[in-house]
């Protein structure tokens, strides 16, 4: 079952075409990629289907309804969560405020119960924190509920973004490259732990990386983009093995001989091995 679908979406800044005619569907339950070079369009997509960016033309849904030209917040409502290339915590906040921030959007209490605070408000408050506190666990964050997010290590920091993001009870969370800036270790808890969001809570996810090795590790489904325009989509196999993605990559050079070798008077690493390589990240 298809839970977001983009139909020939587009967008443009000017004279200036950052996603061209993109179709892409997500089916619920699924792990999904959506990989190329830097200035793809990957996070422009992402910043349409969050509702940052209004598509010039074409179509979001999500679960079949209408979202594109929503504004974030009613995006958030229908059930998507994100989180972003470059961190956007509430630095000065502790890690449970800021996890309690993304939760606000569920909560059903009116400016008015907020201030007269009666009965029914404050109970709804307090199962939020312990709801928040959970999910602080959850993502390894146990204990530090009251550590101020700026405090909070680089791997953590992202960690609580994740948290934040899982605190809307999002039925499609975005993740837009999760493990940028982390170490060897660092990284595979991050892959660790998206998985187990997607087989313990069932949330389905899309996430943007340029570590290959984490690519073609966690996902089930790849989308390719270059300059735009989606040049590849299948299994990581095929996307692996793809003259188009590669060329997207390495250069025409190393594509343009038979997949899966070099041309004889270059000699070059394998270029099917090249995309997600296990031991190499193509940034």
């Amino acid at each position: 079952m298809a839970l977001l679908v983009a139909q020939k979406i587009t967008k443009q800044f000017g004279g200036l075409t950052a996603v061209n005619d993109l179709d892409l569907v997500i089916e619920k339950g699924m792990i999904a990629s959506l990989i190329g070079p830097n200035g793809a369009g990957k996070t422009t997509f992402f910043n349409m289907v969050s509702g940052f960016y209004k598509p010039t033309t074409g179509h979001l849904l999500l679960e079949g309804k209408e979202i594109g030209g929503l504004r974030p917040n009613g995006v958030t409502a229908r059930g998507l969560g994100r989180t972003f290339q470059n961190i956007r915590l509430f630095a000065n906040m502790t890690a449970l405020e800021n996890v309690l921030v993304g939760m606000n959007c569920r909560l059903k209490a009116s400016w008015i119960g907020s201030l007269l605070r009666p009965p029914s408000v404050v109970r709804e408050e307090a199962e939020a924190r312990q709801r928040a506190l959970k999910l602080l666990e959850y993502v390894g964050l146990g204990g530090q509920g009251e550590t101020v997010a700026k405090n909070l290590p680089y791997g953590l920091q992202r960690r609580l973004e994740i948290a934040r993001a899982l605190a809307t009870d999002p039925k499609l969370l975005l993740l837009d490259e999760p493990t940028a800036g982390m170490n060897p270790q660092e990284t595979t808890d991050a892959t660790a732990l998206i998985k187990r969001v997607r087989d313990e809570l069932g949330i389905t996810i899309l996430l943007i990386e340029h570590d290959m090795k984490v690519v073609m590790g966690i996902s089930e489904r790849i989308t390719v983009l270059d300059y735009g325009s989606k040049i590849a989509e299948g299994t990581p196999d095929e996307v692996r093995s793809n003259r188009r993605v590669i060329e997207a990559y390495l250069g025409k050079g190393v594509a343009a001989g038979p997949v899966g070798q070099a041309t004889p008077k270059q000699p070059q690493p394998e270029a099917a091995t090249a995309i997600g390589r296990p031991d190499d990240g193509i940034a």
